[in-house]
């Protein structure tokens, strides 16, 4: 019954969100435009499935995929998984970067995963692939930006363990980015700067934020606040450095053969 409720309040919450959208399309299509909406039925149907289809979205986040995030983190970072149920209180203020290298490995394999399953992404794949006349690859390209993301998330995990500054990856990463901006085919540069976009959406960033707020709650040391954020800033930059580097690399391949 408690769950119906739940249900309830947050699909009225996503009519709320969802209507000043709806009322923007309308009133512009009747009142600037001028002109009926065409297939009426049709559209308001296709608006009923999204507030189903996020009410549900938004319920499963809160049931499902924050709760196993954070869940993984705390297990992950437990020192009676990294030193062994016997561990000491010395021993464990005596762990370092590397005793949390499972982390890093879990954080890699859910940034790639959650990235290969991404619909916009997918979306943006395919009309790539059909703009370019087949020179740039759906799977190519999904490849690609999983990889980035994937090595993004693994160094934000690598940041909160750390405690370094996000500044200082951040400010590094964009003045790599503008360099390597000069260096690859003007065909690829607009697409990877997009690429950071899509890939923070409805699979990757509910995931990635439990992650890393999990991480920062369980580190000795680390505020979820000030640490647990930063994770989606490394899924958005590093997918341009590998879709550019995916580009050059095909480039030089293609002048190669």
């Amino acid at each position: 019954m408690n769950m119906l409720m739940q249900l309830g309040s947050t699909f009225l919450g996503t009519i709320v969100d969802v209507l000043p959208i709806a009322m923007t399309i309308f009133v512009f299509q009747v009142l600037v435009l001028r002109q009926k909406i065409p297939h009426l039925k049709k559209v308001i149907l296709g608006f009923i499935y999204v507030l189903l289809g996020l009410a549900f979205f938004l319920e499963g986040l809160e049931l499902a995929l924050f709760p196993l995030g954070k869940l993984m983190a705390q297990q992950l970072t437990d020192p009676a998984f990294i030193l062994g149920a016997d561990a000491t209180m010395e021993a464990i203020k005596q762990m370092d970067w590397w005793d949390y290298r499972w982390v890093y490995l879990f954080a890699f394999a859910i940034g790639f995963s959650t990235t290969i399953a991404e619909p916009s992404l997918l979306a943006v794949a395919i009309k790539a692939n059909q703009v370019s006349g087949g020179t740039i690859t759906v799977k190519g390209l999904r490849y690609a930006v999983a990889i980035g993301v994937s090595v993004g998330v693994a160094l934000g995990a690598f940041r909160i363990i750390t405690g370094t500054p996000l500044h200082w990856y951040i400010i590094t990463g964009y003045v790599f980015v503008v360099i390597q901006t000069f260096f690859a085919p003007k065909l690829i540069i607009a697409l990877a700067y997009d690429s950071g976009g899509v890939t923070t959406s409805t699979v990757t960033v509910p995931l990635v934020a439990a992650l890393g707020l999990g991480l920062a709650s369980t580190v000795p040391g680390r505020s979820p606040l000030l640490d647990g954020f930063g994770l989606i800033a490394f899924a958005s930059l590093f997918p341009i450095m590998s879709v550019m580097a995916y580009a050059q690399l095909s480039e030089w391949r293609a002048r190669k053969n």
